[in-house]
């Protein structure tokens, strides 16, 4: 029922890990031809499915707006109001000046000055400034919606109006004369700017710029196999492919869409879930790992679709091949193959060029599965995203070498984007580190340093209690070997059991594999004997917890004795207190009891060892009576309940332990003493034979 129960949701997670990836594929239906400019089209003959236009490039388009804008005459719009109010107020204060004897010639000739500047028109002394500034030569004015245009030279200011009537006054008239007729106070505005003519006018020359230069006629010729694609033959091809993509919109459309790219996306993932199911049915049930799992095809497969569906960055700066490295350090290499595979196959649906793309990727990930094939340092992973970078170098120059069969036709960018990928590929080293630290798991290369007998907790309990690291070695050997036989993981088993009795370290004389001929149990309670051997389990927990040891071997510390008892001094008690009442909670270690094949394995082998160094007859039926008493007193006592291990497996582990102890307790020969007399009279013989 558990397992249903597992599988039901292993299936669950991986189809809607699915539904998400296809919730972020981008929604208009994909032009099925890449092409780009001087480079040969790829494809057969291809030809007009029906009329189409030739669609302007952006930058051509905005450069026809652009000429206009700069080309646009300003429109402005003739208004008298003003200047016949300024007129009227020039002939009162003419009749003034003409009362006051003033000369009839110079006020006719400012009174034609001014009717003939007004004529030609008056702007304002900024609004000149400005069209200069923008660099315009003419204007348009609108005079009772009749539109003229002309230069912007023949327009004056107010000041500039001035000193044409002073500086182009005839030489009869008499200059201070003419400045005291005060002629600037009838000089004003008659030509204004008309922002929302202009605008409007503007924006529809705008909007009438041609976004087309040219029709396709359907059945026409576009293009045939191994042709270089030139400028007008690009033009054709990307109208083709915004006539398409336009097609492509709609509701309903986008839903057919929708639905295709959920089947296809289904269609992988369940070809992913069937090899879990198939070949790594263990990490398929455990809910942990496939999610871990999951999550690394569903980060990749979403950044590469954002990353094309808003041209974030190009897709080879991701570093796919980060996928294998992180999946083959904590699962092996079959499944990072196949991870790499299925995450690979759903991001070239999205990429420009799909089956250079995958043919990169895929060898990529060869290169990190064979760089990794051996992984026991950390400075292999740098190694490895040195040899990536290379390949994608290699294989790159060679694909565009092979297909264009030119030097010229490389895109050097590319080394720029590898580089960057192996930039962030080289974190791996971190990104390990930080994912054991985040999901408890263990890479090969933590177990390997966490080996090393120089690390200073094993060396200090080699040298504090030697006893008890001889111990830890014999039931290394023991449990190991058993894990090998049930397919247990047997450099955990190594590692869990070279730290499972560190706690001794702080009174390694209580422990009868560091005793040499005094007992200091003898001086206490039963009780006391019993906390002390007890505390070997918590005192190992916060020494590990101290050093930093990960989780997973922190387990074979808490689990090695389980919920067990002290036996010898819980029995002890009970015989010399026959009456007295007993708190079993004193005589009983903390737990918990083993929850996997590997510490369960430890337990069994821990208490094995231990005991037999108590037998007196070495032979093959005491060494098999004890491992089957101990073993059956585990089993009944329910210290191995939650442990997955069945009935055959116990066998086969008890089988293991019993020819182990017989090698490890096998009896020698006893080598006979040489004769020392007998030997003198057979040298004598062969002196004298000489």
């Amino acid at each position: 029922m558990k397992t249903k129960r597992s599988v039901i949701l292993s299936v669950f997670y991986i189809f809607l890990s699915a539904f998400i990836i296809a919730l972020f594929f981008p929604r208009e239906g994909k032009f099925r031809y890449q092409f780009n400019e001087g480079k040969p089209w790829r494809y057969g003959l291809l030809t007009a499915p029906s009329d189409f236009p030739i669609y302007k490039e952006t930058s051509e388009i905005e450069a026809a707006k652009d000429s206009i804008r700069k080309k646009f005459e300003p429109y402005f719009r003739f208004t008298p109001d003003e200047e016949n109010k300024k007129l009227e107020a020039w002939h009162e204060h003419m009749l003034i000046l003409q009362s006051a004897e003033a000369p009839y010639s110079t006020l006719v000739y400012i009174d034609k000055s001014l009717r003939g500047i007004y004529n030609k028109g008056i702007i304002s002394s900024s609004e000149l400034e400005l069209m200069n500034k923008e660099n315009r030569t003419r204007i348009t004015v609108l005079t009772n919606s009749v539109a003229d245009a002309r230069p912007l030279t023949d327009f004056h200011s107010v000041k500039s109006a001035y000193e044409e009537i002073i500086n182009n006054a005839p030489g009869y008239i008499d200059k201070d004369i003419l400045k005291r007729c005060n002629i600037n106070e009838y000089l004003t505005e008659n030509i204004f700017y008309d922002p929302d003519a202009s605008n409007k006018i503007l924006e529809d020359l705008i909007r009438n710029v041609p976004l087309s230069g040219g029709m396709v006629q359907a059945g026409e010729r576009i293009v045939d196999r191994g042709e270089v694609i030139d400028n007008h033959t690009y033009s054709v091809l990307r109208s083709l492919k915004i006539i398409h993509e336009t097609k492509s919109g709609g509701a309903q459309r986008q839903n057919v869409i929708f639905i295709g790219q959920i089947v296809l996306v289904f269609g992988i993932m369940a070809c992913f879930g069937l090899y879990m199911a198939t070949f790594n049915s263990r990490l398929f049930l455990k809910r942990k790992d496939l999610i871990f799992i999951l999550l690394c095809i569903l980060v990749t497969c979403i950044l590469s679709e954002i990353c094309v569906k808003y041209n974030f960055m190009n897709i080879y700066i991701i570093p796919f091949a980060i996928i294998p490295i992180v999946i083959r350090t904590f699962f092996g290499s079959h499944t990072a193959l196949f991870t790499q595979l299925i995450t690979v196959a759903i991001c070239s649906l999205t990429a420009l060029f799909p089956y250079e793309f995958l043919l990169l990727q895929i060898l990529a990930c060869i290169v990190v599965i064979f760089s990794l094939k051996e992984l026991s340092q950390r400075s292999q992973l740098i190694k490895c995203a040195i040899f990536v970078f290379l390949s994608y170098v290699v294989f790159y120059l060679s694909l565009v070498i092979y297909q264009e069969g030119d030097f010229s036709k490389i895109n050097w960018m590319m080394m720029l984007y590898f580089s960057i990928n192996f930039i962030l590929l080289s974190f791996s080293y971190t990104l390990i580190y930080v994912l054991e630290k985040i999901f408890g798991y263990l890479s090969p290369i933590t177990l390997i340093e966490l080996s090393n007998l120089n690390n200073p907790l094993l060396k200090k309990l080699s040298e504090t209690a030697p006893g008890t690291f001889q111990h830890t070695l014999q039931v290394s050997i023991l449990a190991s070997n058993a894990g090998e036989k049930v397919g247990a993981d047997t450099q955990l088993i190594r590692i869990g059991t070279l730290y499972h009795d560190i706690g001794k370290m702080n009174n390694p004389a209580f422990f009868t594999e560091n005793q040499k001929g005094f007992n200091p149990h003898e001086n206490l309670s039963f009780e006391q004997s019993a906390q002390i051997i007890i505390s070997h389990v918590t005192d190992g927990i916060k020494m590990a917890e101290k050093a930093g040891i990960p989780q997973k071997i922190i387990d074979f510390i808490s689990t090695h004795h389980g919920k067990g008892m002290t036996k010898f001094f819980y029995n002890s008690f009970r015989n010399e207190f026959p009456d007295k009442p007993v708190d079993e909670a004193i005589f009983t270690y903390p737990g918990p009891n083993p929850s996997t094949k590997e510490t369960a394995i430890l337990m069994m082998a821990d208490s094995v060892e231990a005991a037999s160094r108590s037998l007196k007859d070495y032979s093959d039926e005491s060494f098999k009576n004890l491992v089957n008493k101990i073993i059956d007193d585990k089993i009944a006592d329910g210290l191995l309940k939650n442990a997955p291990l069945t009935f055959d497996n116990i066998e086969v582990i008890k089988s293991v332990f019993f020819e182990r102890l017989k090698t490890m307790y096998h009896t020698r020969i006893s080598y006979p003493e040489l004769n020392e007399q007998k030997t003198r009279v057979t040298e004598d013989q062969h002196h004298n034979a000489k």
